[in-house]
């Protein structure tokens, strides 16, 4: 065996057996923060996702780009969703999805740690996890581009990248092959504090709700009920079982989201330690099915 072929493997196998580090994530999501506003179409986007992709060549994953002109209030812009797929031979697949653009600010400088640094730090971390390991289903790893609204949220403003991969999906047969689509969003604040959300599946809820309760998670993944439209929607539209895990309660009456506080102090690695020890365990569970 050639001895740079041995490195790559004995590096996955230790990525895999390592676990999921809440400092990783917070580490790659630090990375993604300082290249300041990261709004669709900007040069500030195009280094983040050039970085994503130069981490992702690391990880034994099938990498592509998803690139469309998205009508928007502003005009027509270019996005790309970036895609990781680690293949398995089941035929069948799940996805964990998140946005990596930030929304656009005029009147403020916004870089959006939590709101989307945390989604796309969390799945390069995710990423690195699942590289090398031997999969029973395809695990696609997303980062949608455009989730984010230029003026006021709408049907046809906002989720640019998600409606446009699951036209993609339901027209190649993709959907159909998924048993979980799940989709991570602010999940880095320090109280973490994630609702149950009544516009996703509630037979994935269920589950990832018992995963976070068997790994002592519980007190993070509430009873109480709310309703996100979010990247999920596109998908759950088209009957993939999707769920949501945003939270959605950040800062003092929410007040940090959408705003210049939205930075890397209000983060904490413990928080992605709770959502990637779940997601990952979720990701088993499903695989067992």
């Amino acid at each position: 065996m050639h001895c740079k072929k041995a490195i790559l493997i004995l590096w996955a196998t230790a990525a895999a057996a390592a676990g999921f580090s809440g400092a990783s994530a917070l580490k790659f999501t630090a990375d993604a923060v300082a290249f300041g506003p990261r709004t669709p179409g900007s040069g500030a986007l195009g280094e983040l996702r050039e970085y994503i992709r130069s981490n992702l060549k690391q990880c034994r994953c099938e990498v592509s780009e998803d690139a469309f002109t998205a009508r928007t209030p502003a005009g027509p812009i270019s996005m790309r969703n970036i895609i990781a797929r680690f293949p398995g031979n089941s035929g069948r697949a799940i996805a964990v999805t998140g946005h990596y653009d930030t929304k656009v600010f005029r009147d403020f400088r916004f870089v959006g740690a939590n709101d989307a640094g945390s989604s796309t730090g969390f799945l390069l971390e995710l990423a690195r996890v699942l590289a090398g390991a031997p999969r029973k289903d395809d695990v696609y790893l997303v980062w949608f581009d455009g989730e984010e609204a230029f003026g006021e949220w709408s049907a046809t403003d906002g989720l640019y990248g998600s409606r446009h991969l699951a036209a993609r999906w339901a027209a190649d047969g993709t959907a159909r092959r998924l048993k979980a689509l799940i989709n991570v969003d602010m999940i880095g604040d320090r109280d973490l504090a994630i609702a149950k959300d009544s516009l996703s599946s509630p037979v994935i809820g269920r589950l990832v709700w018992q995963v976070a309760s068997d790994l002592g998670y519980g007190r993070h993944f509430l009873n109480q009920g709310t309703a996100v439209e979010d990247d999920h929607i596109p998908f759950a539209r088209l009957g993939v079982p999707a769920l949501d895990l945003i939270d959605f309660d950040y800062g003092p009456d929410n007040s940090w989201w959408h705003t210049e506080e939205d930075t890397m102090d209000k983060l904490s690695a413990s928080s992605f330690q709770v959502v990637g020890d779940v997601v990952l365990e979720t990701i088993r569970r499903l695989e067992r099915q």
